[in-house]
């Protein structure tokens, strides 16, 4: 799998850290307390030296349709535990404003609702191919993540890596769980 800092929209690949909301200093996102919240890092297609688009487009290809393509990549990376009922991601594009900053984000894609037992460590929770803008929606110049939490409280610890890669390992998981990694399980018999 390629990582590109560039590309990440949370943070560290390893949680130092549990239980700090979502733009803390070391980057780690844990979206535990309010409503909703957005990723700490802002991802910005344009490069300096490349032009911008007349308008305020990125510049930066993001290879929608190649093969192989940009894969999202959202994965637990230490365990939620707290009361509030679930989890939901949304991957967000904004036009540039006219100055440079963001414009208003908009959702383009929305993962399942996810349950405290499904938010455990090495969940996977957003394996999807980054996704062309949805119709009558602008090209972005932005990108970030928005987490919404349901439930009359918020989660007590927890946190997640989200990103952008190349080559993400894809192989199947064992059970329902989403997190060890295995394949079809051993024993098919497979009948000539």
């Amino acid at each position: 799998m390629i990582l590109d800092s560039l590309l990440l929209f949370t943070g560290l690949p390893t949680a130092t850290t549990i239980g700090l909301v979502v733009g803390n200093t070391d980057h780690t996102d844990s979206p535990i307390s309010g409503a909703t919240g957005v990723s700490s890092n802002v991802i910005d297609l344009h490069l300096t030296g490349v032009p911008v688009l007349a308008s305020g487009a990125g510049a930066r290809d993001m290879g929608i349709g190649d093969d192989p393509s940009l894969k999202m990549l959202v994965q637990v990376m230490a365990n939620f535990s707290g009361s509030a009922s679930t989890l939901t991601l949304a991957l967000q594009g904004a036009p540039d404003n006219g100055s440079g900053a963001p414009g208003t984000f908009v959702d383009w894609w929305r993962s399942p609702a996810y349950s405290q037992a499904t938010l455990v460590v090495g969940a996977r929770l957003y394996d999807m191919d980054l996704p062309r803008p949805p119709a009558l929606i602008g090209i972005p110049r932005f990108l970030r993540l928005g987490y919404n939490i349901s439930g009359t409280t918020s989660y007590a610890a927890g946190s997640i890596l989200g990103t952008i890669v190349l080559d993400r390992i894809d192989q199947m998981y064992q059970g329902t769980s989403n997190v060890t990694l295995g394949g079809y399980p051993p024993g098919i018999v497979i009948s000539n």
